[in-house]
């Protein structure tokens, strides 16, 4: 992993060939959870409701999964000073920032039914939304600055800051009261488990947007590695 955000040459070799097997993957894995997540029955309290879930809570996992992404190349493009993981991270933020908002929108459909209203200050989605916040702030702060080195600095600060939010994310059904069920599909007692019926949509749909990241993430990283280096062509051509 390591040698591919430093030596960009071999990491566009890989994406390459990786980013359409990824979206290919990515295809295949959704169409199945989509047919399963249509055929499977209704739930016994959430009715017709419970197939929001099979869109909602893969893209809350890929909302926090790909913010650990974004911490990582911005870690290591603070430290190490890689342009490539600066070019990760970049082209992260508004992957993750779309997979934050359709957890946000798809849990809102959840909840009129379930609730009865769009939205609470409950613990859990005030988190997610201070999530989408951080992702909005990092791609705004991007923006704002003109020097493209002291921007990726900048922002790899206030990545990195935001990481502290994803522990409370996660634990913000044990430590405060909340509307928000708990763990379902990795929870400890066996009977508050997700049945198989349920499981297997839910796990289909979770790869599925996996692989779909994967894909979109790599194909973004090598539109910003050629978007350097014509930069890069475009100056040395007008010093010349």
């Amino acid at each position: 992993m390591f040698a591919f955000l430093v030596n960009p040459d071999r990491f566009m070799a890989f994406s390459r060939r990786a980013a359409p097997a990824f979206g290919i993957l990515a295809a295949a894995l959704i169409a199945v959870g989509l047919w399963f997540t249509f055929t499977a029955p209704e739930d016994y309290q959430q009715g017709d409701t419970v197939r929001i879930m099979f869109i909602h809570v893969p893209a809350a996992y890929l909302a926090m999964f790909s913010y650990v992404c974004l911490g990582i190349a911005s870690f290591l493009s603070l430290i190490f000073r890689h342009a490539l993981a600066d070019a990760a991270a970049k082209a992260c933020a508004p992957l993750g920032a779309a997979f934050t908002a359709l957890a946000l929108v798809t849990g809102a459909l959840w909840g009129k039914p379930m609730w009865g209203t769009w939205w609470v200050w409950d613990a859990r989605l005030t988190s997610v939304l201070v999530l989408f916040l951080f992702w909005l702030g990092y791609i705004a702060l991007r923006a704002a600055i003109d020097d493209e080195t002291k921007a990726g600095r900048a922002a790899a600060i206030l990545a990195l800051v935001g990481l502290v939010n994803l522990p409370v994310i996660h634990f913000s059904v044990e430590w405060w009261n909340s509307l928000h069920q708990g763990a379902t599909v990795f929870a400890a007692e066996r009977e508050n488990r997700l049945p198989p019926v349920y499981l297997i949509p839910m796990a289909l749909m979770s790869l599925g947007y996996m692989a779909a990241f994967g894909s979109m993430w790599l194909v973004r990283i090598r539109a910003e590695v050629w978007r350097r280096r014509a930069q890069v062509l475009a100056l040395q051509a007008a010093g010349s």
